[in-house]
């Protein structure tokens, strides 16, 4: 049984987010044919699976994270006969389907919660997490992650239920077995219909402290975030349905830990194949807070990276990315995008892409797509984004320009403006009015101009996808931060018996001295990739100088 979950170690996963991807009409939102229509693309970037974000039933809240129905495709993206011509001819492509499912907590507009809703002797009542008032108002002072309180009152019986996000996201009582048997049913339904895998929204939150105390600081993360049976039902989903089918699986963790992303991601596969985690993609949050406007913490990122690697290694496993739905591009928040965008969105990839784990790529990446640059709250739809907008500038005296400055930062919209497919309006995107609207600088960066440009950051993805196959040192070798404290240059070396990889990144805009260790055999070795012209031709020494943003990878063969 083990060997089928092995396919992923090796793999590269690029996670579409249907709504912004291809609109195969005029409806300005993406959909599954618009996905099929750009398979070939996808197979000439060399993925061996795809993760779509969700595409069920849903009012659409949270774009889509916000469930109605498990068991249907929402119309917005298509039919089920749709889903199905799409896994048929992802596979006939030999690229695997990861779905997204979203099992802490459903749509207040499905079935379940509204039969819950108003009346306590609902058969569904139980599916949910209700209390009674405390004081006369909500039962603790937990806060939402999309801000204000995470209880909502049900006028009806005077109850209130809990949601961690959205108040139209009611979290589920995991408590209650017959939950845990529908989330087995719902994953079985997809398995069987050939689905070869599941990335699972949130998934540490899914089980909460029972006396459901206040927090001090009126937070609530540590009674819920890997909380007292998380482990447990989750060797009881893998076993009832991930480990029969087959399934990869990958868990979004949210502030968790390395101990229990080591039991969650352990190699006996009780839980699940591998993790995300984001403590890496917190070091631009100043003081913990994100809505705040700040420069990123190098020598901390560094840090983390060296934390995981090795607290990973040969314990469990993990996702390696930059880019998702939720965060901002990684060129405009950690690279150069104006003078060295292609520079920088190279170097970032491969700083990652040399790690142990499996690397995601999001829609856009490969191609170095950055953030649009708003400068109005109206061209904003994130229910998230406009929410702390309204918090922080009516609540917490921000100015208006102060917050679209840190939502030109920090805001999800950054990453779900429409894929810029080629320099035609709306960036072939859609032939109507996109829903968000398309970062102004398409007509330079899309995917037709990057396909026939063999110095674009699409061909060094490629190569970055085929390296992995190819070099065994990156699945399997022990990981090992050679320059901790240096202020601009990222040095790691990769090591097994047979080989070592040291992969030399300069993280910003400078020309910076690079001095690697005598006791590296750099005889034995040759540069496998470089996004500088000349550099693989080039027989490696311990001193050089590292050009703005540069990468080189490095390999020896003992």
């Amino acid at each position: 049984m083990k060997e089928q979950f092995e396919w992923w170690r090796t793999a590269t996963i690029y996670q579409i987010y249907p709504k912004s991807f291809c609109d195969s009409g005029s409806q300005g939102t993406g959909d599954i044919q618009g996905i099929i229509s750009k398979l070939d693309y996808l197979k000439t970037l060399g993925v061996d699976a795809i993760w779509l974000t969700p595409v069920y039933s849903s009012p659409m809240i949270d774009n889509g994270y916000d469930i109605s129905d498990y068991y249907n495709i929402n119309s917005d993206f298509g039919t089920m006969a749709d889903f199905d011509q799409l896994l048929e001819q992802a596979h006939q492509r030999g690229i695997r389907i990861v779905m997204d499912i979203v099992v802490n907590h459903t749509s207040t507009e499905h079935a379940w919660f509204q039969s819950a809703l108003g009346d306590k002797n609902s058969p569904y009542r139980d599916y949910y997490i209700w209390k009674d008032p405390v004081d006369g108002g909500a039962p603790t002072n937990w806060q939402s992650k999309f801000g204000g309180n995470a209880w909502e009152l049900d006028e009806a019986t005077g109850q209130y239920y809990l949601h961690l996000f959205a108040k139209e996201q009611a979290d589920l009582n995991w408590e209650n077995p017959k939950v845990r048997q529908e989330v087995k049913d719902v994953i079985s339904f997809w398995a069987e219909k050939g689905v070869d895998g599941f990335r699972l929204d949130v998934i540490n939150l899914i089980s909460k402290q029972q006396d459901f105390p206040n927090d001090c600081l009126g937070d609530g993360r540590r009674f819920y975030t890997d909380g007292p049976r998380v482990h447990e039902y989750l060797q009881e989903i893998s076993e009832a349905v991930f480990q029969k089918y087959g399934s990869v699986t990958v868990g979004e963790m949210s502030s968790t830990t390395l101990e229990h992303c080591q039991q969650y991601s352990s190699l006996d596969s009780k839980e699940l194949s591998m993790v995300f985690n984001f403590h890496h993609l917190k070091v631009d949050y100043s003081n913990g807070e994100k809505w705040t406007k700040a420069p990123f913490d190098f020598l901390q990122l560094k840090e983390i990276f060296n934390h995981w690697q090795q607290g990973l290694n040969g314990k469990g496993w993990g996702a390696l990315f930059w880019c998702n739905h939720d965060q901002p591009r990684v060129v405009s928040r950690l690279g150069d995008d104006q003078q060295y965008r292609v520079e920088s969105a190279k170097m970032l990839a491969a700083s990652v892409h040399m790690m142990q784990g499996t690397p995601y790529v999001y829609q856009g990446e490969e191609i170095g797509m950055t953030n649009p640059g708003y400068t109005s709250i109206e061209q904003y739809r994130d229910v998230e984004s406009t929410n702390m907008y309204d918090i922080m500038v009516n609540e917490h005296g921000v100015t208006e320009q102060d917050m679209l400055a840190i939502l030109a930062q920090k805001s999800r919209d950054n990453s779900r403006t429409p894929m810029q497919w080629n320099d035609s309006q709306y960036a072939g995107f859609s032939k109507g009015q996109p829903w968000l609207e398309v970062a102004a600088n398409y007509p330079e960066i899309n995917a037709e101009k990057a396909v026939v440009d063999d110095n674009s950051v699409f061909h060094f993805y490629r190569r970055l996808i085929e390296l992995r196959k190819e070099i065994d040192v990156i699945t399997t070798g022990d990981y090992t931060d050679m320059m901790p404290e240096h202020d601009s240059i990222f040095c790691y070396k990769r090591e097994s018996e047979s080989q070592v990889l040291v992969c030399i990144n300069n993280y910003y805009g400078e020309v910076v001295e690079c001095f690697l260790p005598k006791a590296l055999e750099l005889e034995k070795g040759e540069y496998v990739l470089s996004n500088y012209a000349g550099v693989t031709e080039q027989k490696p020494t311990h001193c050089f100088a590292l050009q703005p943003y540069e990468t080189r990878v490095l390999l020896i063969n003992r």
